[in-house]
């Protein structure tokens, strides 16, 4: 098995200390409503998060977040990363990609030093989630498919995780639900790979869901 290989598995890792099990992403503000209280209901969302969300936007900024970090373009990477930022409607919602992409550019670079991780994480004090993975991903030579493929899987395994902890849902139904959306997955990494659309996003419902997670009377997720 190829370093490579080894390291990708290391940054899907659920015990990479990046912190995202602090946070939901919107769902927990979904399941106190009511919106989210089922199998049926999480399917959905699970399915959104890949269509929407991961498809055309987070998918395609990994994806572009690559290519100029491959290449060394440190103001395309900028430039991508400020998208990212600017897609995410809820300040709480901003400030946990940041939180995470950073804590993974820094805790990587402890653990496998390279010098283009060293020089994103000079030229720009903080980054997304997405842009960070990416960068990180180009710095150990994974390909971009396989990139964008282990980006699709840490997302959805992390929602698969903060629904166990909220929801009445067992650990073998969520885990089918997890199996069940990860078939779809590398047809839509194909079409994020194969395009050159800028990250877009439009899911209201999740919007609504992250910026009323602040105003819940209690809180299991940051975020």
């Amino acid at each position: 098995m190829g370093q490579e290989r080894l390291a990708l598995r290391h940054l899907c890792d659920s015990l990479f200390p990046i912190g995202s099990f602090a946070h939901s992403d919107g769902l927990e503000s979904a399941v106190a409503s009511g919106r989210v209280n089922s199998a049926a209901d999480l399917r959905g969302w699970l399915g959104t998060t890949l269509k929407v969300v991961l498809t055309d936007a987070e998918g395609p900024a990994v994806r572009s977040a690559y290519v100029a970090a491959r290449t060394g373009d440190m103001a395309a990477l900028g430039k991508v990363d400020a998208e990212v930022d600017a897609m995410r409607t809820s300040s709480a919602a901003r400030d946990a990609t940041r939180t995470m992409g950073t804590r993974l550019l820094k805790t990587w670079q402890q653990i496998r030093p390279t010098e283009s991780v060293r020089v994103a994480l000079e030229s720009r004090p903080r980054y997304t989630f997405p842009t960070a993975f990416a960068v990180v991903c180009a710095a150990s030579e994974i390909e971009l498919p396989e990139a964008v493929e282990a980006y699709c899987y840490t997302r959805l395994a992390a929602t698969v995780s903060a629904a166990m902890r909220l929801m009445a849902i067992g650990q073998h139904e969520a885990h089918g639900l997890l199996a069940e959306i990860l078939r779809a997955v590398p047809e839509c990494v194909d079409r994020i790979v194969q395009s050159d659309e800028p990250p877009r996003c439009f899911t209201p419902m999740m919007d609504i869901a992250a910026m009323s997670h602040q105003y819940q009377h209690s809180r299991l997720f940051r975020s």
